[in-house]
């Protein structure tokens, strides 16, 4: 994994690459770690992740076909338009 220091601001490539640890599940991999999982609590949690990634696709594809309502969606606030500032207008 590599992760660009820009401008030497260590503190943005510390944000990035956190960021990216999480979308990877290392934070998720190391917690799971710490303590001796039984291979009967293995399977059961690996068959719940299956289940639930099952249903999540259920999901979309219900969506996706109008069969159900997706999310309400947020509405955008409106931008200015780009251009001259109105006090340099004169």
């Amino acid at each position: 994994m590599q992760v660009l220091v820009r401008d030497n601001n260590v503190e943005q490539a510390l944000r990035v690459l956190k960021k990216k640890l999480q979308r990877e599940g290392v934070f998720r991999e190391m917690k799971a770690r710490r303590a001796y999982e039984k291979p009967s609590e293995r399977r059961g949690r690996e068959k719940a992740e299956a289940v639930r990634r099952t249903r999540k696709a259920a999901r979309k594809l219900a969506i996706r076909e109008g069969l159900i309502a997706g999310p309400a969606k947020k509405p955008r606030p409106e931008r200015k338009p780009a251009g001259r500032p109105e006090s340099a207008a004169s």
